[in-house]
């Protein structure tokens, strides 16, 4: 059975719920957390952007293309990443955060300036950033891609696979690779953990990979293509813990259905 994790605050996630109506249905845990595209392979029924488990129901809040672009236009990041200097898949991927543990956002810059000030640091609970006056940006500890920034990219683009793969097929070299990831709107680290991903997933899930391009997401039942599940298992564990922000630990959905039980309920509001 999946089970949701809940961790927002009990007001929070009232008016969460009073300003989302939700798309899930009723006490199914079987229906995946998603926002089906055409290359999904899934139905409405089988993927939706909400979860309803165990008796509770949540739906993220839809973020408009004009909220992601406040979050890149109305803030500045006062302790960046340094860019990668080493690709992170010479070592093995350390242990995982405690799951309590949260990365939030705290403004350092005076309320109505733009762009503001603010700080990204880690938690070990979303109660603690709270205490200490900032708003958790995703679960887990910080990492290369958890500025505000890279978040504008995650709720801009509901399916990259499709651009960070062409993104690797049609560049000759890494720099080049990376290059292209920042067009779509990631910073440098962000960019880097991202072709350090696919150089490591082209080095251990070609052949698996090949013949898999241009199919679906997922197979029927609701499971990853073989490709992405190579991915998963063999680049997810690093990419989680450099990157830091995930869509499933920013409670978004997109178009890789998840089961709820990996899913993150988080309202973003800073």
């Amino acid at each position: 059975m999946h089970v949701l994790h809940f961790r927002l605050p009990a007001v929070a996630l009232l008016l969460t719920l009073a300003g989302c109506a939700s798309t899930a249905p009723a006490d199914s845990c079987a229906v995946l957390f998603g926002q089906p595209a055409a290359k999904t392979g899934l139905t409405a029924a089988q993927c939706a952007p909400g979860c309803a488990c165990g008796g509770t129901t949540w739906t993220p809040p839809a973020y408009d293309a004009a909220f992601a672009a406040r979050l890149v236009s109305g803030w500045t990041l006062d302790n960046p990443s340094a860019p990668l200097t080493a690709d992170p898949y010479a070592s093995p991927a350390p242990p995982e955060d405690p799951p309590d543990t949260v990365c939030a956002v705290l403004p350092t810059g005076p309320a109505g300036s733009t762009p503001r000030g603010y700080r990204l640091g880690t938690h070990a609970s979303e109660a603690a950033a709270r205490a200490a006056g900032a708003s958790p940006t995703h679960f887990g500890r910080c990492g290369v891609c958890s500025s505000l920034e890279n978040l504008a990219v995650y709720m801009k683009e509901n399916d990259l696979t499709a651009p960070v793969r062409s993104c690797g097929i049609s560049s000759p070299t890494f720099d080049a690779n990376v290059s292209c990831l920042q067009a779509l709107g990631f910073d440098l680290p962000c960019a880097q953990v991202w072709a350090y991903n696919t150089a490591n997933t082209r080095s251990r899930c070609l052949s698996t990979c090949i013949n898999l391009l241009d199919a679906p997401y997922h197979q029927p039942d609701g499971r990853l293509n073989d490709c992405l599940l190579c991915d998963e298992t063999q680049s997810g564990p690093v990419f989680k813990a450099v990157a830091g922000r995930t869509r499933r630990n920013s409670g978004l959905p997109n178009a890789l259905c998840r089961p709820c039980s990996e899913v993150r309920p988080l309202v973003h509001a800073y």
